[in-house]
């Protein structure tokens, strides 16, 4: 994600839909900065939060030097949950800057021991912040709540359901008769359907449904996979997306996958976790699915998960494959 500048609680609260891809609630979030690790990492729990330790362990891991904390949701709820994870951090070496609640436009200091806030809290408006302002621009959005990002990788319904479904049915049929050999050609239609999608030409339903097929091939996965343009990835999550909903369940993992894989380059990790559930749940073993799994829940920054390999590099890497299992 563009780096966002925080200076105030305001500047924080503005941030965290951006840095979650939605507006939590009833949740803690925990934001680590500063240190060895450049940029920031967000960890959203859900209240009650019971897992202080290993978030703060998470980050000093990473290398962050502090934190912020914000609650969402009841004063008492909040108090029970912020108290440990403010404790587990100063602990680990992260310790927490400052903490808030947040709640119906206003907000509270938890670290405040006078009067320095009003009882009824201090208001806030984050519709003209600059924090939101560099993140609408950087063509982030930050939903309603994270129901409705789970709904924006979910499938189609209605006439688009059924037009892909006869789509699907063509598809098969064409993949079944196809020659065995035909990587190369299979990987010139992928690359240049990613090329259009880059232009804002979206796929038609028989394109959509004949790459579904062909990335169940993990090799086609793959060479699509080190393309995805971890500087800016905008476009590719946008086209990832779009797939995920339109293919069907069987073919669902590659780019629920690769679309996890282009989010969390952009530290949108909120759509990166929505995005592997989908892939899990059309195959709880898919290794590509449970391999970024890992690497988000130990935190390790999208900076440090950079593919840096090129066609030829995973070519070389196949035939090695391919010889050790001749020999």
């Amino acid at each position: 994600m563009t780096s966002l500048v925080i200076r105030t609680a305001q500047d924080a609260i503005a941030a965290v839909p951006y840095l979650l891809g939605f507006h939590p609630a009833r949740s803690l979030v925990v934001i680590g900065f500063e240190g060895r690790s450049r940029g920031t990492c967000a960890i959203r729990l859900d209240l009650p939060a019971d897992a202080a330790d290993r978030v703060a362990a998470l980050l000093a891991g990473n290398g962050f030097a502090r934190s912020l904390l914000l609650g969402y949701g009841p004063p008492d709820e909040v108090a029970e949950a912020a108290a440990p994870m403010r404790a587990a951090l100063t602990a680990a070496g992260v310790p927490a800057v400052e903490a808030i609640r947040v709640g119906d436009g206003r907000w509270w200091s938890l670290t405040c021991d006078d009067d320095c806030c009003p009882p009824e809290g201090v208001p806030y408006d984050i519709s003209g912040s600059v924090v939101a302002a560099q993140a609408t621009f950087a063509g982030h959005v930050a939903l309603a709540d994270r129901a409705e990002l789970v709904r924006s990788v979910q499938p189609l319904d209605g006439p688009g359901q059924a037009t892909m479904h006869q789509a699907t049915e063509r598809a098969r049929k064409r993949y079944l008769s196809r020659p065995r050999a035909a990587h190369e050609e299979d990987l010139a239609f992928v690359l240049a359907l990613l090329a259009h999608a880059r232009t804002g030409i979206r796929p038609t339903d028989d394109e959509a449904a004949w790459l579904g097929l062909l990335l169940t091939d993990l090799r086609i996965r793959d060479e699509t996979w080190i393309r995805i343009d971890e500087d800016a990835p905008a476009a590719d999550i946008a086209f990832w997306r779009d797939i995920v909903r339109r293919v069907e369940e069987p073919c669902v993992p590659a780019p629920a996958s690769l679309l996890a894989f282009a989010a969390y380059s952009a530290g949108d990790g909120g759509l990166a976790n929505v995005a592997l559930e989908r892939a899990l749940a059309a195959d709880p073993a898919y290794s590509m699915a449970v391999i970024l799994r890992e690497v988000i829940e130990a935190g390790i920054p999208p900076r440090k998960l950079r593919m840096r390999m090129s066609s030829d590099q995973l070519a070389a890497a196949y035939d090695d494959q391919a010889h050790r299992e001749a020999g």
